[in-house]
């Protein structure tokens, strides 16, 4: 079976992207795997550091190796992982990738905690990717009434910084601050930036993940992708998908909890379907 990372070579051989969602319980892992598996794509699960303690690490690894036993291309990530200990402990459950998240620490601290995650990964689960992430883009899956304070080019990632991270962190994959934000803004995304997504991906040399991506628009993650990106996350819009399908499941008399559950999959299935074909220029 390919490795993430041949897919994800597959995806810069292809100008395309790989999707990433994140879930927390079965449900919504049907919903996305389903969706890839209709669609005869790659697909990332994430789940982030609280995801993982309510849905369980065990439970959801068992759910993503019986994929994979079956031969479908489905990869776990331990997304937003926020200490050195909690990223071994995805290296140890064997994870297919980790999200070592400093990006809120001083630069120096941030690489070191990146560097003792890559050289523990690569002894105790050689194969297994690391992410590094450097700039500001905010944290939680919510809507917000405008773009949060610090959120502006002048604290997006700068190239010489991305260039100085990957080169001593030595990470497999990374993601910069380029205009995305974690969340949905009701007053409207900011704007990513395209040209320094190609400038970063050029001097770094490594596939770059675009973080935050839910409220983006298609034509927008089509040129961040163009631009480098071969991962993509979403995680706001498809709680939101979840929610309301679940809502209208529960509009009813109906308690079997298989059936009204089934709207909350349905509503998921239709966003992850239409996001993996934009990521994957099926449409184009």
């Amino acid at each position: 079976m390919k490795t993430l990372k041949d897919w994800i070579n597959w995806a810069e051989e292809k100008g395309v992207a790989i999707g990433h969602f994140n879930v927390s319980d079965s449900e919504g892992f049907r919903a996305v795997v389903d969706s890839a598996t209709e669609l005869g794509v790659p697909v990332i699960i994430g789940v982030s550091e609280k995801e993982r303690g309510f849905l369980g690490v065990a439970e959801i690894r068992a759910l993503v190796s019986v994929s994979q036993e079956k031969g479908l291309p489905v990869f776990l990530n331990a997304d937003h992982t926020y200490s050195v200990d909690a990223s071994k402990e995805a290296v140890d459950n064997k994870f297919d990738e980790v999200i070592i998240d400093g990006a809120e620490k001083p630069f120096f601290e941030n690489v070191a905690m990146t560097k003792e995650v890559v050289n523990y990964a690569r002894e105790h689960h050689p194969g297994m990717l690391v992410e590094g992430e450097l700039g500001f883009i905010g944290s939680g899956s919510m809507l917000r009434d405008e773009i949060p304070d610090g959120v502006s080019e002048e604290t997006q990632t700068t190239v010489e910084d991305a260039k100085k991270f990957v080169d001593e962190t030595c990470v497999d994959l990374f993601a910069p601050s380029v205009g995305n934000i974690h969340g949905l803004i009701k007053a409207g995304e900011p704007e990513l930036n395209i040209k320094r997504i190609k400038e970063i991906a050029d001097a770094v040399k490594i596939p770059l993940v675009l973080h935050g991506a839910s409220g983006n628009t298609d034509k927008e993650v089509g040129e961040a992708i163009d631009a480098g990106i071969r991962i993509v996350h979403i995680n706001t819009e498809l709680r939101q998908a979840y929610k309301k399908g679940i809502e209208k499941g529960m509009s009813t008399d109906e308690l079997a909890p298989y059936k009204f559950m089934a709207d909350g999959v349905e509503e998921m299935k239709k966003l992850v379907t239409a996001k993996l074909k934009v990521f994957n220029k099926m449409d184009a």
